[in-house]
């Protein structure tokens, strides 16, 4: 588990665990920022300090190696793992360059040094700025609240009304901060994946063109660079889609928080002021507690906290409610306070005091069994007033006339989907569709809707619908195959789902699947790949039915889920599930990985890397080179496959024959494995040339007995299921490979998919 989502309700609660998960996420960025300075520090010695060039490296190259990006959620995608891992790679780069003292570093100042300290400056500097800020307002607000708490109830009601109104303004005003400084802790935390690996791309292109080989040899890095860069892109895609909606779940929760205050059926939860009596003369003292209510069992537990003293939290003491009663001030000169009859203690009358009125009247409600006032609201994401959506006849027929008019007439439209349309004119054109006493609207040929208000109506439509068009049932379910697992399990484990939905909800998905794989097969000219409709669909055709920041967290997984429909949905869609589905959990599933020989990167310059030329989004307003190159890859864009590898570059004369062996491996890892990088693909293809030259060893032949099912994703590849008998299996010069023969056709074999009889 990784970093704990910051809940915005919680900034209302202002619970110890919350603020032991603010400290989390301090101590997270506070690493984060060593790290960067540590790093400014040793670029800055690559750069003035040439003769110590091999031990600044190493320790720059220690550096990366050493560094994690801790993540927000239970999962990271494909493309957070791939951004994880690449500072490691980076890191073994560096380490096998450490003889090649010719290396200038003379541009490293402008591509690494300036980005990195702007980040660390003007992001992490003003998460300190506002660390600071956040604990003035809770030392201002909680000794407000102290001294309000404490003015006698005797005083004229003039300035009890008076002192409550200040502290009502203090309290508004320190929630305010929270909620701002928890959405800053959650922005920079998800920015800093790219921001920080983003310089390290751009710093390589300045190591490695002063090589005298550089120009040769950068071939070797273009793949996985290409795959990176995408890797990047889809997180800065998929960040840029979950902050905003981070931002308008924080304004509805702003708005309303009473409707959003994190409390359960079954019990209430806040800070209470205990009183604890002494012995004489000492009197009594009131001791600030946060206290949770378990109605059905009628415990509370009552924690110590104090917010001034470092956080630090006490021991935990629970006891047997009987009774609560409303404490009068005729016998205490304080307000808001209770008295609750302990079982635990027969006699014992314990006298809390809730923060106010409306706290008072809450707790009343709690103890006395009645339901919990706040408790979440049913909230659907239908924001959109006055639409009447419903998946009936009249829905089918408006999914299957707007795709048929967007086919006809804009299936070519650069930015399909992602460029919408006029507000009005979409809530019109719906207004219209759904109207069962108005004429049918003609979309084929009408020029009165244009094709981006058409999409975006279609939208409206599918977000509108009472319950999203994958239910709210199943949501959990279609997430969880996308965090995890081969991507056989992933496909099958959705298509098993599929076939779960009510027949009209699989009908109308079948339907809008079919025709964005269509509009994916045009992405040369639309320039809308796999992974951007399933950024632009994920939350459209799926969601929770609670709002918090952890499933905004989960778009990332919605997306991947949207990818698989895509790719996948001739399968899912037009044959009936396996019985038994594979998920990720499954035993089964973990078949051996194919082993895969990383080369040694000694010598070996990478690619000339320009972040200029990165942003997609981009490319979908000018149509870029990049994007159509990216548009080209097809799927290789989506993360539903558990890679995101491009096509490899292309080979010499002399190495086309081994084409197929390239294929072989950049294929295995989409499915039995995890991903093989194109640096391991282009290692074995290399290795495999060379080993080309040598004469072929002395093998005894032998029969081998397959323990797992393979099936074959490259001509060269066999097929086969669990017991099938290999003859005349050899070795072959491929690491992990066997070659044998099946069935009269000879072919590779998994060495790790067979046992040798």
């Amino acid at each position: 588990m990784g970093l704990h989502p910051l809940e915005f309700s919680e900034c209302y609660l202002d619970s110890p665990s919350f603020r032991e998960k603010i400290k989390a996420h301090e101590a997270e960025l506070d690493k984060t920022n060593r790290f960067i300075k540590e790093l400014y520090k040793d670029g800055k010695n690559l750069i003035n300090a040439t003769k110590q060039l091999g031990m600044a490296q190493r320790k720059f190259a220690q550096c990366l190696g050493e560094f994690h990006f801790e993540y927000i959620g239970d999962a990271k995608t494909d493309d957070e793992k791939c951004i994880d891992e690449s500072l490691q790679e980076f890191s073994s780069f560096l380490k096998n360059l450490e003889d090649q003292r010719e290396l200038m570093m003379r541009n490293i100042t402008e591509t690494l040094m300036k980005p990195l300290e702007k980040f660390r400056k003007e992001q992490l500097g003003s998460v300190r700025a506002d660390r600071k800020k956040y604990e003035k307002e809770t030392e201002k607000y909680y000794s407000s609240l102290e001294k309000l708490l404490n003015l006698s109830a005797k005083k004229k009601e003039p300035q009890l009304q008076e002192a409550d109104i200040q502290v009502e303004t203090m309290r508004q005003h320190f929630q305010e901060e929270s909620l701002d400084y928890v959405c800053k802790l959650q922005d920079i935390q998800e920015r800093k994946k790219f921001e920080c690996v983003e310089p390290m791309l751009a710093f390589f292109q300045t190591v490695f063109t002063f090589y005298h080989q550089g120009f040769e040899l950068a071939k070797d890095f273009d793949h996985y660079k290409t795959a990176l860069q995408i890797n990047i892109q889809n997180t800065r895609s998929r960040f840029e889609g979950a902050r905003s909606e981070v931002y308008e779940l924080m304004k509805r929760i702003r708005e309303a928080p009473h409707e959003y205050k994190q409390t359960s059926p079954i019990s209430y939860e806040g800070y209470l002021y205990v009183q604890e009596k002494r012995p004489p003369p000492f009197g009594s003292s009131w001791v600030k507690r946060y206290c949770t209510f378990v109605k059905e069992q009628k415990i509370l537990h009552m924690v110590t906290f104090d917010h001034r003293s470092g956080g630090k939290i006490g021991e935990t003491e629970s006891v047997t409610l009987k009774s609560c009663l409303r404490k009068t001030t005729d016998s205490l000169d304080r307000r808001f306070c209770l008295d609750l009859d302990i079982t635990d203690r027969p006699g014992t009358v314990l006298t809390v005091q809730t923060l106010s009125e409306d706290d008072h009247k809450f707790w009343i409600h709690a103890m006395g069994g009645k339901e919990p006032i706040g408790c979440y609201l049913n909230r659907t994401l239908s924001r959109e007033r006055g639409i009447d959506a419903q998946l009936d006849e009249v829905g089918l027929n408006l999914v299957k006339n707007s795709i048929s008019a967007i086919e006809t007439r804009g299936i070519n439209d650069q930015g399909l989907y992602r460029v919408g349309g006029v507000s009005s004119k979409v809530q019109k054109l719906l207004s219209l569709m759904i109207d069962e006493k108005s004429n049918d609207v003609d979309l084929s040929t009408s020029e009165d809707w244009d094709v981006k208000t058409i999409t975006s109506a279609l939208k409206l439509y599918l977000r509108s619908l009472p319950e999203p068009l994958m239910t709210y049932g199943l949501y959990k379910e279609f997430i969880s195959p996308a965090k995890g697992g081969s991507p056989e399990s992933r496909i099958q484990a959705v298509h098993h789902l599929v076939h779960k939905l009510p027949e009209r909800n699989r009908q109308v998905l079948g339907l809008l699947m079919k025709h964005l794989a269509n509009v994916v097969a045009h992405s040369k000219q639309n320039l809308m790949t796999v992974a951007n409709l399933g950024v632009v669909f994920g939350p459209t055709l799926m969601r929770p039915q609670e709002e918090t920041v952890a499933a905004i967290m989960d778009l990332k997984f919605q997306n991947i889920v949207v990818e698989i429909l895509i790719e996948q949905h001739e399968k899912i869609f037009t044959d009936a599930p396996e019985l038994c589905p594979l998920t990720p959990a499954a035993p089964a599933l973990s078949a051996p990985t194919r082993q895969s020989k990383k080369l040694s990167r000694q010598n070996r310059p990478l690619a000339v890397y320009n972040p200029q030329v990165l942003d997609i989004q981009n490319a979908v307003g000018d149509g870029s080179s990049l994007a159509a190159e990216e548009t080209s890859m097809g799927s290789n864009e989506s993360v539903s496959s558990q890679s995101s590898s491009a096509s490899a570059p292309e080979m010499p004369t002399e190495k086309a024959d081994h084409a197929t062996l390239s294929t072989s491996l950049s294929s295995g890892s989409n499915s039995r494995t995890p991903p093989v990088t194109s640096c391991e693909c282009l290692a074995a293809c290399a290795s495999a040339a060379s080993d080309k030259e040598k004469p072929e060893e002395s093998v005894t032949s032998r029969k081998a007995k397959a323990v797992y099912p393979c099936e074959a994703e490259h001509e060269s590849e066999l097929s086969f299921q669990v017991g099938a008998i290999f003859n005349a299996v050899t070795q072959s010069r491929e690491p992990g490979w066997l070659e044998g023969e099946l069935e009269g056709k000879r072919g590779l074999i998994p060495e790790n998919y067979v046992e040798m009889l």
